[in-house]
């Protein structure tokens, strides 16, 4: 071994750019490579994040920056144009071309575009002991001699591996590179890659690549190959992988929302013995009684009950979510449901970020990246607050308990509380498709584009690196902004409550409450909600109360008895539980969508629109009873 790969940097010698598809192992590389010792940014100019890192190699320092996985580089869609650009403006000493063994011709058909662009490159062979195994033999040698640069195979990440890896980059960068006879020679690639003024033939592309593949690789069908292909007829089936879908996602939030229970009360208990710590240290300390009461039952009370209720379900669903992701089930989703979609002007990737949405409509909201076509990807971004996230799932739980109780079916269990979680759910998808269709032939009026999808294939999930990966890129990064959001907010609540302006706004916003079936306690509570979705039930019980600080989690078993105080009918729970379901999204998702879209109009349209449609069906819902 020439040398070994390691993670403290020096004077940074060259910059080197990984390229190459989705989940084909890149992020996993890169960690390994960089020691998940990292930076992410959003790219000048664009909302396509990506990663930076450092690696050592002989002593000598690299950047390794992480470009966004693409299928193509003809700029269709963010994700594209920023890979494009960075190849194309020479910034990357070596572009490491990261290339899945188990779907060759996939993969060569972005290398041959990076290809065609620099030859400071590397292609990297990664799930090579895995193709193996599915009777597929690659001869790397000829694979370099067609294609010109250095390969390198890559199966488990092991450090000899990273190794080989780094001494074929140092070549590249010191121009000792494998010299070979792409775009050369005519013998493989007999149509022109081009159609003049630099852009590039896909349709040659794709029957290059097949060449490629089928002089390198040589394949043996076998039982296993079988038994997957048995497995993907079952998941892409029109009955059985629509059947397969609504079961994974029912055992998804069945896990998310039970698992949840314990750790938010632990988390819950938690936050008050520290909380009590904080206030018996500040009044030791001789700090002022308000001030104190401002921070600890305004800022913190709030920002821990945010915490408490937000966390633990994000740390279920999200890793969850990333296993299918990794095991090659949610593309399969999208492809099962692309038909339905279509009709509605969009198409089947809009049901993966509806299922992130889920989780946290602000990480819905950024998944929509994955949408090529802008005209769907807006229609995505609109729409993706009517899908409930995780912090009302408690909040809707909870309002289904006492709507059964006020119409006598209190004692029937969890059956009928989980067949009416499940009906909000269906009235959530419906209401999205709807409202697509009608974005996508009003506001979004165009042609729908050809929906693209590659079924990559099944592989058995990576669990510590779907942890890792969830639990940072995904819901460390929204508590955090749910957290910032929380703090000063739960400021602006103490202070309406301490000097008694909330009894004045609750009376204004009574007369209109009644309009919807509602009152003015719920509309308050739902305006001082809009930081987070979890403070509107505790906000209810707060005002219904008459206190000056938010109800905790503990204290949200108490609101059939206050909520039958307070005059509450089957309308009241059965209306506040709709406007739960459709209204605006929180302030995380917000910004969110301003960050995506850089336009205040189509945010402002997403405050307006589910709040809309929840008014509405209230008031459709008081209209029946008084029938």
């Amino acid at each position: 071994m020439a040398g070994s790969c390691g993670r403290r940097a020096e004077a940074i010698r060259a910059a080197v750019a990984l390229c190459g598809n989705p989940n084909v192992g890149k992020s996993t590389l890169f960690n390994a490579l960089t020691g998940l010792k990292q930076h992410t940014g959003n790219w000048t100019g664009k909302t396509v994040e990506t990663a930076k890192g450092v690696f050592t190699y002989a002593g000598v320092a690299y950047e390794l920056v992480d470009l966004p996985g693409c299928y193509s580089l003809d700029a269709a869609s963010p994700e594209e144009l920023v890979a494009r650009e960075f190849i194309l403006s020479g910034a990357a000493a070596c572009t490491v071309i990261v290339c899945d063994a188990t779907s060759l011709e996939r993969s060569l058909f972005i290398a041959q575009q990076v290809l065609s662009l620099t030859k400071r490159a590397v292609v990297c062979l990664n799930y090579f002991e895995e193709a193996k195994r599915r009777g597929m033999l690659i001869d790397t040698k000829r694979l370099e001699k067609m294609l010109g640069v250095e390969v390198v195979t890559v199966s488990r990440i092991r450090r000899s591996e990273l190794a080989l890896l780094c001494g074929a980059i140092e070549r590249c960068i010191e121009g000792k590179n494998s010299e070979g006879s792409y775009l050369l020679s005519g013998d493989h690639i007999s149509e022109n890659l081009f159609l003049g003024e630099g852009k590039q033939n896909s349709a040659a592309i794709w029957i290059s690549a097949e060449r490629i593949a089928a002089a390198c690789c040589e394949k043996d069908a076998d039982a296993v190959s079988a038994k997957r292909l048995k497995l993907d007829r079952l998941l892409t089936g029109k009955v059985s992988g629509r059947l397969a879908v609504l079961l994974l996602l029912a055992l998804v939030l069945y896990i998310t929302t039970v698992g949840a229970n314990y750790p938010s009360e632990l988390l819950s208990r938690g936050s008050q013995w520290l909380l009590e710590n904080i206030r018996h240290g500040m009044t030791a300390a001789g700090i002022a009684p308000k001030l104190i009461s401002a921070v600890c039952d305004g800022m913190l009370l709030t920002l821990f009950t945010v915490i408490s209720v937000m966390l633990p379900p994000m740390a279920i669903f999200f890793p969850m979510f990333t296993l299918l992701e990794d095991f090659g089930f949610l593309p399969r989703m999208a492809f099962n449901l692309d038909r339905c979609f279509c009709r509605c002007g969009s198409c089947g990737k809009q049901m993966l970020t509806m299922c992130m949405g889920l989780g946290c409509n602000a990480v819905g909201v950024t998944g929509c990246r994955i949408i090529g076509d802008r005209r769907e990807r807006l229609a995505a971004i609109l729409t993706n607050a009517l899908i409930p996230c995780n912090g009302r799932f408690p909040a809707l739980a909870a309002l289904i308990t006492v709507l059964l109780i006020m119409v006598g079916a209190g004692n029937t269990g969890g059956v009928l509380s989980g067949l009416f979680m499940l009906a909000l759910l269906l009235l959530a998808f419906i209401m999205t498709l709807g409202t697509t269709y009608l974005l996508t032939r009003t506001v979004l009026r165009g042609r729908s584009k050809a929906f693209v999808l590659e079924l990559p294939p099944f592989r058995k999930p990576r669990i510590m690196q779907v942890i890792v990966r969830s639990v940072f890129d995904r819901t460390l990064k929204v508590l955090a902004r749910a957290a910032a959001a929380a703090a000063p907010a739960g400021l602006l609540i103490w202070l309406l409550g301490e000097y008694g302006l909330l009894e004045s706004c609750v009376s204004f916003l009574d007369p209109i409450g009644r309009v919807f079936g509602l009152d003015g306690c719920i509309l308050m509570a739902f305006i001082l909600g809009l930081p987070a979705n979890e403070l509107i039930l505790p906000l209810t019980l707060m005002i219904y109360t008459g206190q000056s600080r938010i109800a905790g989690v503990t204290a949200i078993g108490s609101l059939a008895g206050v909520t039958a105080a307070h005059g509450w009918t089957w309308v009241t729970a059965l209306c506040m539980m709709l406007l739960m379901l459709f209204h605006s999204p929180c302030a995380t998702t917000l910004l969110t969508i301003k960050r995506e879209t850089h336009s205040i109009k189509w945010t402002a349209l997403t405050l307006l629109l589910p709040n809309l449609l929840g008014l509405m069906l209230c008031i459709a819902v008081k209209g029946v009873s008084m029938l």
